[in-house]
């Protein structure tokens, strides 16, 4: 059996290890947990799938911390955005959605139902602009880097967005 001295000596040694392998593991899951929210909510939205945001919320993290031991936010989101060209098909980011009517008047009983369905039926570009921007609050620059589009292009592409969420919102609440 062992003696008091050994035990006290053990569980000395024991509460050492843990803060001995935390450094190198603490840089991962905070970088990890700052971002995994939004990666997470855009992959939904882009795939409308819990089962492939999930998916692509692994190969995203594991591809940015391939290529850096710290990745930034913007690098993270680059990451994300080279996946969903890769595997989910959405290829060059270009504006596509065509001019919307500007809809005034939307009955008030509109359901959060119809917003997302609305959200799901826009295009790949104005889709991840209105992400991008109304539910994560990215600025135009950051946006314009991320998608490779200008500025103005992302101004544009969220502002036909809205008008197409009105449009569909619209016909879905009558």
């Amino acid at each position: 059996m062992a003696s008091t001295v050994q035990s006290a000596m053990v569980s000395e040694q024991m509460a050492f290890l843990p803060t001995f392998a935390q450094p190198s593991v603490n840089p991962f899951k905070s970088i990890y947990e700052e971002n995994r929210h939004r990666v997470y909510a855009i992959a939904f939205w882009m795939t409308d799938s819990e089962l492939q945001a999930e998916q692509l919320l692994e190969t995203t993290f594991v591809s940015a911390f391939a290529k850096s031991d710290c990745p930034t936010e913007e690098d993270i989101d680059n990451e994300l955005i080279a996946q969903l060209r890769e595997d989910h098909n959405i290829g060059t980011l270009t504006l596509k959605c065509a001019d919307a009517t500007v809809v005034l008047n939307i009955r008030s009983n509109t359901k959060r139902v119809h917003l997302e369905l609305a959200v799901v039926q826009l295009p790949a570009t104005e889709k991840l602009m209105f992400l991008m921007h109304d539910v994560e609050g990215y600025d135009h620059v950051r946006i314009a880097r991320t998608l490779g589009v200008t500025e103005q292009d992302s101004k544009q592409g969220l502002h036909q967005s809205r008008l197409r969420i009105r449009e569909l919102v619209g016909k879905m609440a009558w």
